[in-house]
């Protein structure tokens, strides 16, 4: 490989930094407290599309890794996906994210019926295939794009949307736990897009790979937000 991991990681972030997801105006104006409470409703609603079948996601990744070591670490992110049990008091992701619907007022059942937008339906059956396709560009849509660069841009933004959500609209401590714990929770993976990068890029040709799935999984994301906002701004 002719370009180093710190050079690899610094073009992931130039990507980030181009097409920054949390940059939408969706972000923008919901940390903002500039959306009204129907409108973060529908928001929550149609972004459900991602926790709630996260499933489809990481369960991919752990089936296709070919790597025994990485296997028991991305079986441990499934576990706590789906337990709560690492970093969540034993309350998965999904049902935390359930909770944050009820503390906007919206009940299980609209949560897990919502009438998805063309654009959130498009994320997902991409983000399902990519990760279910090969190993090196799975795991570069979820760790290095979806989750961010080495998690500095989750990490900023949980902390923010859940400030937001408590200030501008209502919630408690205990209805933002689904982005207090993610923000807890990606502390421990600051290291991963490095190890990932140095354990699976081997040649010039994966570099490529890696930067190509990360380009198209943020423009996929911010696809998705643009059809969001559409519905959203409709209400």
């Amino acid at each position: 490989m002719t370009i180093s991991v710190d050079g690899v990681l610094q073009e992931v972030e130039a990507i980030h930094q181009r097409k920054p997801r949390f940059g939408h105006p969706l972000w923008t104006e919901f940390c903002d407290g500039k959306l009204s409470k129907e409108q973060v409703k529908a928001f929550a609603k149609q972004n459900g599309i991602i926790p709630l079948y996260n499933h489809n996601y990481h369960g991919r990744l752990y089936v296709i890794c070919p790597d025994p070591q990485w296997r028991a670490r991305i079986v441990e992110v499934c576990y706590e996906e789906a337990t709560g049990r690492l970093y969540a008091g034993g309350v998965g992701h999904n049902e935390l994210y359930l909770r944050y619907g009820e503390a906007l007022g919206i009940s299980r059942d609209e949560m897990w019926n919502a009438d998805y937008c063309a654009g959130a339906l498009a994320f997902k059956a991409y983000f399902s295939e990519v990760c279910g396709r090969d190993f090196l560009e799975g795991v570069s849509a979820h760790m290095l794009a979806a989750e961010g660069s080495a998690h500095t841009v989750t990490n900023a933004h949980g902390s923010r949307r859940a400030d937001a959500l408590i200030k501008y609209y209502g919630l408690t401590d205990e209805g933002v736990r689904f982005f207090t714990v993610h923000q807890s929770a990606d502390e421990d993976h600051t290291s991963i897009g490095r190890e990932l990068l140095g354990h699976f890029a081997k040649t010039d040709d994966d570099v490529r790979r890696v930067l190509k799935t990360v380009e198209e999984t943020l423009d996929l994301m911010l696809l998705m937000y643009d059809d969001m906002y559409r519905l959203v701004k409709a209400i």
